[in-house]
């Protein structure tokens, strides 16, 4: 018996010293080209789908039918995902299909995972995997908008994808006349490469509340929201990776083009009754404050009234209720971060309720920007 265990100690060790020795000599292979052995690819991934699976266990998952998010999930698959997983226009882009492991084809992988899984996959990443985590891991509700359009994505055509991507506005990627005309009459290229998908070419968003409309805003409070993100002390894992790319000329030309654009408040009449006693409720709040419950007024800075909306605080008036909702909620959770007169908020929105903050967004959204009294003094 003793002589066994020597034996078999022998035995590691040597097949120990074989494994150092490869590994110091450099013989063991580390190129991409040359793919995994079979037994190696399984063991990685089945490692990472138990992991997966144990990891993702207790996350609750909340109401992803919802249009904004399948929205706000498209607009940054298209510049976060696709360049790695493909889409409908690309199935395999040429760079990432040589990667090891190759990035998979979502639509025919997503099935696989349910939507606590992905949520996991898609905030921390997966290691040597070349896949990488969520730019801001303070975001859950962008990282749950990407679930929300995976959901969707696994039956979606071509058209479905570039109609949901793109809407009614020009794709930058088209040449030729097009590109010529957007640029005739003066609208900066960085906004067609980089803005207009989202936030629309007249600055008034997508209709849903996914993205915020930027029509009219002040100036220089966009260019210190772009700068937020560049330092991160704004938090977004959509915005942070565009506005990075952008040197300070760039966010000036951005932020001047959209402040001067006009804009039009969409709210229909029938969805402003169906809220009526909510903006009614927020009308007290937004220029009266609740004094009892330690709420001030919130137009002594955004307005309406005989007020100078100073250019470091944003124009309300007109914006999406949704928008403005999730604003609050991330105030109210430390989780928005901004420019150094974003931390006013966070004593107001502590004491907020989520029927406050309804109601306070109601309110702003049925406004037209002529409500708001006094002309913005960044403007």
């Amino acid at each position: 018996m003793k002589q066994r265990l020597i034996t078999l100690g022998v035995f590691l060790a040597v097949v120990g010293l074989g494994g150092i020795l490869v590994v110091v000599l450099g013989l063991a292979p580390v190129q991409a080209s040359s793919g995994h052995w079979p037994i190696t690819k399984w063991f990685l991934e089945f490692s990472m789908s138990r992991s997966i699976a144990t990891y993702s266990t207790g996350i609750k998952v909340p109401e992803l039918d919802r249009p904004e998010l399948v929205l706000k999930g498209a607009g940054h698959y298209e510049t976060g995902c696709s360049p790695c997983h493909g889409s409908p226009t690309l199935r395999h882009p040429r760079v990432a299909a040589n990667m090891l492991p190759q990035p998979p084809y979502l639509p025919e992988e997503v099935h696989h995972w349910d939507p606590a899984e992905l949520f996991l996959i898609t905030k921390h990443g997966i290691m040597l995997a070349g896949m990488p985590a969520f730019p801001s891991l303070k975001r859950d509700d962008e990282v749950w908008a990407l679930v929300a359009f995976l959901q969707e994505y696994q039956e979606m055509e071509k058209e479905d994808y570039q109609k949901l991507v793109f809407g009614n506005t020009w794709n930058a990627s088209q040449e030729g006349d097009a590109l010529q005309e957007k640029l005739s009459d003066g609208t900066p290229l960085v906004v067609i490469q980089a803005c207009i998908r989202c936030h629309g070419l007249q600055g008034e968003g997508r209709g849903q509340g996914a993205f915020p409309k930027l029509a009219g805003q002040n100036a220089e409070y966009l260019s210190r929201s772009l700068e937020a993100y560049i330092n991160g002390d704004r938090h977004s894992g959509i915005m942070e990776p565009i506005a990075a790319r952008l040197d300070v000329a760039t966010i000036k030309m951005i932020s001047d083009y959209y402040a001067g654009l006009e804009l039009h408040t969409e709210e229909s009449n029938d969805k402003q009754k169906a809220l009526l006693e909510s903006i009614e409720r927020g009308k007290v709040i937004a220029t009266e404050g609740l004094p009892n419950e330690e709420i001030p007024s919130c137009a002594d800075c955004h307005g309406p009234g005989e007020v100078d909306i100073s250019p470091k605080y944003p124009r309300l008036a007109g914006q999406y209720r949704e928008y403005l909702v999730l604003q609050l909620e991330l105030f109210h959770d430390r989780n928005r971060g901004g420019a150094e007169a974003a931390e006013l908020m966070h004593e107001v929105a502590d004491q907020l309720t989520e029927s406050h903050r309804e109601d306070v967004a109601a309110y702003y959204a049925s406004l037209k920007r002529d409500d708001e009294g006094a002309s913005s003094s960044g403007e």
